[in-house]
């Protein structure tokens, strides 16, 4: 484990956004999904690709709150760019289970 200062964990934003879209990510190498987060008015909506296929239907999301880091680089995946960074926890078997609130939360919020 690599220790990093209070600045550097104050830089990261990790936000709660809703999953308003999910659709199938054909060109990925791995099985993963395409979303699209609702992450308030001030921010809007932001496309991220997510690995969770394995545990997730596409309708297990629409309308899911998840945790998201909203200021990182986009980046891109094949044709797709990536705006945010899912975030969720490795299973034994590479399964990831998604970062959640456990109660609903006004999109774009910021954990602190």
């Amino acid at each position: 484990m690599t220790d990093i200062s209070w600045e550097e964990v104050q830089m990261v934003e990790i936000r709660v956004g809703t999953i308003v879209e999910v659709q199938d990510f054909s060109d990925a190498i791995k099985p993963a999904y395409k979303l699209k987060v609702d992450l308030g008015e001030e921010i809007g909506i932001k496309q991220s690709s997510a690995q969770i296929t394995d545990l997730y239907s596409k309708e297990d999301l629409i309308g899911k709150q998840i945790m998201v880091i909203a200021n990182l680089s986009p980046k891109k995946i094949g044709p797709f760019t990536s705006e945010v960074l899912v975030t969720g926890f490795y299973r034994g078997n590479n399964d990831v289970v998604l970062a959640v609130p456990e109660k609903k939360i006004e999109n774009g919020s910021l954990l602190s």
